[in-house]
């Protein structure tokens, strides 16, 4: 399980099951097209010795990892209407590149490591994600960074935000023993930052939460009933033509999916 996809069942089980079940395709959207991009640059931006990376060498990836983009999902150019859609996209993308810079000095950090895959198991349940950046402290110490190219949350939902980044340190606590110090969201829509100092007590909460979510999520597959939950959030839904809430049809619950979604937990082991 994903951060990604514990919160879509938080936020609305059925697109849960249209994603993680019946795995229906998505089309691509600017908004997540701009954050691959956007990613993509600040990655690569590490790639050049500290004192190369400079705010014109930045904006000089952009160009490159958009081709790339664009050889690896063709589709993409689907959702400009024309040359000076697409200028405009890339205006806001660079523009979002620049910003980052107005929040670090990439010349002063040594990001440990970049895009990193962690896996983990937690209570017989296959946790995974990718972390943007994890730093680490010459005494140890860990921060894990992520960057998001929205702006930032009110007060409200500042729980939320932090949500996927409890995720990444209950995974690298469990793999590594050791809490990480500072959990960072960099919000280049405003330049703003969020943080979050878990301790072990905190990250024990989060993972009986997740345990608890999964339990929810079986006993919502055996019962083969994943309602739709309206929220802000609906209007920009891929699945709104197969939504109830809307109208719409609700096709009929794959069993395979089920299948396989109902093995991920793995049975706890005697004497284990």
């Amino acid at each position: 399980m994903s951060p990604s996809r514990a919160r879509d069942f938080l936020q609305c089980p059925l697109m849960f099951r249209y994603r993680a079940v019946d795995r229906i395709p998505e089309s691509p959207r600017p908004a997540t097209a701009k954050g691959t991009l956007v990613h993509a640059v600040l990655e690569r931006l590490y790639d050049l010795p500290a004192a190369d990376r400079t705010e014109e060498a930045a904006l000089g990836l952009l160009d490159p990892q958009w081709e790339s983009l664009r050889s690896r999902q063709p589709e993409v150019l689907s959702l400009f209407d024309g040359p000076g859609e697409l200028e405009s996209w890339l205006a806001e993308a660079r523009a979002l590149v620049s910003a980052y810079f107005r929040v670090e000095n990439p010349r002063r950090l040594e990001p440990a490591e970049r895009e990193r895959l962690v896996e983990v198991e937690v209570d017989g349940i296959l946790l995974r994600g990718y972390i943007d950046r994890v730093d680490r402290a010459p005494n140890g110490a860990t921060r894990i960074v992520d960057y998001k190219t929205g702006r930032s949350p009110s007060e409200r939902f500042t729980s939320e935000a932090l949500f996927q980044m409890r995720f990444y340190a209950l995974m690298l606590w469990r793999l590594e023993g050791v809490a990480p110090k500072r959990l960072q969201l960099v919000y280049l829509g405003d330049g703003r930052t969020l943080t979050l100092d878990p301790d072990e007590d905190d990250l024990a909460d989060f993972e009986a939460s997740i345990s608890a979510l999964w339990s929810r999520i079986e006993a919502a597959a055996r019962a083969g009933d994943f309602p739709a939950r309206r929220s802000p959030l609906c209007p920009w839904c891929s699945f709104r033509e197969m939504c109830p809430a809307f109208g719409g049809p609700v096709p009929a619950l794959p069993a395979e999916g089920v299948s396989e979604l109902l093995g991920v937990r793995r049975p706890a082991t005697v004497g284990g």
